[in-house]
């Protein structure tokens, strides 16, 4: 095993187990093209016409490590439907496959059969519950070359019934004297079949005769294992969850070049066995060259009693495992006692350099890799660790983050691995420092694995609680930008799809509030897409039948607040989905609620910026509404700011556009003027400005000094409260020019050239502070 190097604290195990270490540097070339592949697909194929199959461009030929890594990354990405994808390695000519890895997808046999015609020499299927039996007369015709085979669980490839069923199928078998003929083939792994004769096992390893790594985990009536005796090259032996292990010991210590034997349970009874000290003592004897051995689950470590043997004229130093006395002075190089009875794994005098057990943070992160692909196990060992990392400071984060996104990517439908790791990945993430949150990769990686147990269990309040919360570890939305329509329409699910007023729903809407508040335009376009309008508006509404008024109500404005800014299209969707029935009715039952009044009128101000809408807001109810809210001292200026602020845009479409006889245009603009001479030109101020285009275009607007006055007055605001932040954008956007020339119009009042002048002196000071700040730093 190598040490990891990378880190100052880790096990003494292979780099890659510690996610720091192996991913500390930045992402390789040929990692930075597959991704931008698999996001731009049509740069190396197309759709077959009327047809859903996709098809290589002519003239593209892909070398097998870019054909491994595309296959691979798009299950990881889209685990359904892979089929159509598959389709293009149709080409063996332009395309190569050596290693194959399916897991969690619906792959078909006509598909793998694709895959097989590779000459594959490493093929891995788990979870891919779309296979039949015929796969098998696949893997025959086209295995010649394959080395390594894995059929794990939920994948029904092998006959699941009494094996001596009439069944053409079976019958076919018998005939042919094997099940799958794989001359090649050195490593073995097939897990969870159950109530097959042992005639079933006889065919399958009969003509696998240089077989070097068996795996039959959870296998049941393996009977005496005698059908093993021509295995001679097994070094390596997996019998997990295999019963009546008694019964095959006499065979098993035949096979004399064991180094590597797993007979552990997960459930206690099934681990209990008479004289199991002198059962391992046979084992261990027997097996001289053993090097790793696993009896976690199990009595067979005795109860610790420890029995000094004679050694010639000296005293062996005595094992509080009795029946490993005879590896004192040849300790293993790991040894399995993670709920082995009588607690094993607390012992002081156990001959193994690496432990898999509970007795402490190693043990259990061993217990960790040793058991990644046993969930009833990985489940007891996530639980322990999740009460290291909550309870307790940890020194192997590296390695114990990478034990948990492992768990989560490898298990993503068992609902307790997904909690326990989730869970586990809020006090890592809350608790990390900068070697983690500075990795772009690391935190990808999370986010994403994250994300996956979040979609697979989106119903599930525990496992959404635990993503939410471990989401607000990260910066949002910079840190999740990549996955971001995911998370949306995830977040999309926990505001409408979970219990009302749940934690969960509260969280979710905060999320979503803070993406929608920080993306560009086309994200929040996609954010309307998604439904974001639609289900804030349904939470709306059930707040006003429960006529109550909480944190959700107003953040639901917020959110649509912040979902309209600068985008006509999100706005034209709040209107169309009886937007302004809400805010009338909101504005009925809660009168006095500040921060829900300044949300709404904040939303109706995105509203009214967009020329082709603001018909839909002329109505005689609207127009009084909002000439009312002018005289409201609600929350500061910013209730009355923002009503100005709408009526400014309306008016600024001329009398024409007027068309409600009441109120009369006149006096809604009398009123407007009112309201901006009362306010304070030094209030601070609730609101975020990413462009001030929408005001600009009404500086313009000399025909209507009062729109004018309400845009002026603005900028002199922003630009003197908050100089280093808008003193810029007014530059930026050639607002000084615009204003200039108001100063030097005749038409503008008086007050409204003192403003346009006042913004002008603002950035000028600001400038100067600016570069003498400049200046300070430079010297």
């Amino acid at each position: 095993m190598l040490q990891s190097a990378n880190c100052r604290h880790c096990l003494p195990l292979p780099t890659e187990s510690c996610i720091l270490c192996s991913s500390a540097a930045p992402e390789s070339l040929i990692e930075l093209c597959v991704d931008y592949i698999l996001n731009h697909l049509d740069t190396i194929c197309e759709y077959k016409p009327n047809t859903d199959q996709l098809r290589l461009h002519h003239n593209v030929a892909l070398p097998v490590e870019i054909c491994e890594r595309l296959l691979m990354g798009r299950l990881n990405r889209n685990k359904q439907q892979i089929d159509s994808f598959i389709n293009i390695f149709r080409d063996r000519q332009c395309t190569r496959l050596k290693r194959v890895k399916l897991h969690n997808t619906d792959i078909e046999d006509k598909s793998l059969k694709v895959l097989l015609q590779h000459r594959l020499t490493e093929l891995e299927l788990n979870n891919c519950t779309s296979l039949g039996i015929t796969c098998l007369r696949y893997i025959t015709a086209y295995g010649l070359k394959l080395q390594s085979l894995t059929v794990g669980e939920n994948t029904d490839i092998f006959p699941r019934r009494g094996f001596r069923v009439l069944h053409r199928d079976v019958n076919y078998f018998f005939e042919k004297g094997f099940i799958i003929l794989t001359p090649n083939l050195r490593r073995l792994t097939v897990k969870n079949l159950e109530s097959l004769q042992p005639e079933f096992y006889m065919l399958l390893l009969k003509p696998l005769e240089n077989l070097t790594y068996l795996d039959l985990s959870n296998c049941s009536k393996l009977a005496d294992f005698c059908y093993t005796s021509h295995l001679v090259n097994l070094t390596s032996l997996i019998l997990y969850n295999v019963d009546t292990i008694e019964n095959i010991i006499p065979a098993l210590c035949k096979l004399k070049n064991l180094r590597h034997l797993d007979i552990s349970q997960s459930k206690e009874e099934n681990g209990k066995y008479e004289n199991g000290s002198q059962l391992l003592q046979v084992i261990v004897e027997n097996l001289t060259k053993l090097v790793s051995l696993d009896i976690s689950g199990t009595n067979l470590a005795g109860r610790g009693v420890a029995q000094p043997r004679e050694a010639g004229e000296e005293v062996a130093i005595a094992s509080d495992i009795s029946g490993l006395a005879s590896r004192v002075n040849n300790p293993f190089q790991f040894l399995g006692l993670y709920d082995a009875q009588h607690d094993a794994c607390l012992r002081h005098h156990i001959p193994a350099k690496l432990i898999a057990g509970n007795a402490n943070e190693e043990q259990v992160l061993i217990a960790a890799l040793a058991y990644l692909d046993r969930p009833e196990m990985l489940q007891k060992v996530l639980n322990e660790l999740f009460h290291f990392f909550r309870f307790e400071s940890c020194q192997y984060v590296g390695q114990a983050l990478n034990v948990v996104l492992e768990s989560m990517d490898r298990h993503i439908h068992e609902r307790h691995i997904q909690i326990s790791g989730s869970a586990t990945l809020f006090y890592i993430v809350k608790g990390a420092g900068k070697e983690l949150h500075d990795v772009v990769r690391i935190k990808r990686r999370i986010i994403t694995t994250l994300l996956n147990g979040m979609f697979a269990h989106k119903s599930d309040d525990t496992m959404m609680r635990n993503g939410c919360l471990t989401l607000c570890q990260f910066k949002i939305p910079q840190d999740v930008i990549f996955q971001y329509e995911r998370l949306v329409d995830i977040l999309l699910h926990s505001v409408y799809g979970m219990q009302q007023e749940s934690f969960v729903q509260r969280i979710g809407i905060y999320l979503l509030n803070s993406l929608a508040c920080q993306v560009d335009g086309q994200q929040k376009v996609k954010l309307g897409e998604l439904g974001a309008i639609n289900k804030m508006l349904w939470l709306i509404a059930d707040r006003l039948e429960r006529a109550l008024c909480d944190d959700v109500l107003e953040v639901a404005w917020s959110t649509m607040w912040n979902v309209t800014d600068e985008t006509p299209a999100n706005c034209k969707k709040f209107l169309e989905n009886k937007g302004m029935e809400y805010f009338l009715k909101c504005l009925e039952k809660f009168p006095d609620k500040e921060e829900l009044l300044r949300n709404m009128m904040g939303l109706l101000g995105n509203v009214a910026e967009v020329k082709d809408l603001r018909h839909y807001l002329m109505t005689s109810d609207y127009v009084t509404v909002f000439s009312e809210l002018l005289d409201s001292f609600s929350d500061g200026i910013e209730v009355s700011y923002n009503a100005a602020g709408v009526l400014s845009h309306m008016a600024s479409d001329g009398p024409e556009a007027w068309t409600i006889v009441h109120p009369t245009r006149a006096s809604v603009l009398r009123r407007m003027v009112d309201a901006i001479e009362r306010w304070d030109l030094a209030s601070q101020r609730n609101i975020n400005y990413r462009s001030f285009e929408p005001i600009l275009n009404l500086v313009k607007i000399y025909e209507t000094p009062e729109c004018q006055y309400w845009a002026v007055w603005a900028l002199a605001n922003l630009t003197k409260v908050y100089p280093a932040k808008y003193c810029a954008l007014v530059e930026l956007e050639s607002g000084l020019r615009l204003l200039q020339d108001i100063v030097n119009h005749p038409a503008p009042p008086t007050r409204v050239k003192q403003l346009a002048a006042i913004v002008h002196e603002n950035c000028r000071h600001f400038r100067e502070h600016y570069i003498e700040s400049d200046s300070l730093l430079d010297g």
